[in-house]
């Protein structure tokens, strides 16, 4: 089964970006999952249960925004955290905030920072019902 670190979904229509993710993250010690698209994602999703998903936005079928909103609608996925990594255009991102995407990471990316990202994640939903936004200066202000 998983081990500590926990399950991540990719999902990108890019057998290599997948593969790319897939190694930096395993050698990470976190168990990965794969789909092709945000349709595929929708199926795979509800089966393998993953702690976090990173989603590419340009994909055949059901584009990553869409998939993200899909996840947000349903019960199960509601809290589930969810990453945009992709080429964006501000606008990609001002739609990924409206539908409740957690992080982003734009393409190409570091390695580093891919791990960063799906670790705070994990963190982030390994904690239902306490959702704490990252700290800063102005949290005091309402």
């Amino acid at each position: 089964m998983s081990g500590e670190s926990g399950r991540v979904l990719v999902v990108d229509d890019s057998e290599a970006i997948r593969q790319l993710i897939r190694v930096n993250l395993e050698l990470e010690g976190f168990e990965v999952v794969t789909a092709a698209d945000g349709a595929e994602c929708l199926e795979v999703v509800r089966r393998v249960k993953p702690d976090v998903v990173t989603l590419d936005v340009v994909m055949p079928r059901l584009d990553g925004l869409r998939t993200a909103a899909r996840l947000r609608a349903a019960p199960g996925t509601r809290r589930l955290p969810i990453a945009i990594v992709s080429a964006c255009t501000p606008a990609d991102l001002d739609l990924g905030e409206s539908v409740g995407v957690d992080g982003y990471l734009g393409k190409p990316f570091d390695p580093a920072d891919l791990v960063a990202l799906v670790r705070r994640l994990m963190v982030l939903g390994g904690t239902p019902g306490e959702f704490r936004p990252e700290r800063t200066d102005r949290t005091d202000r309402g």
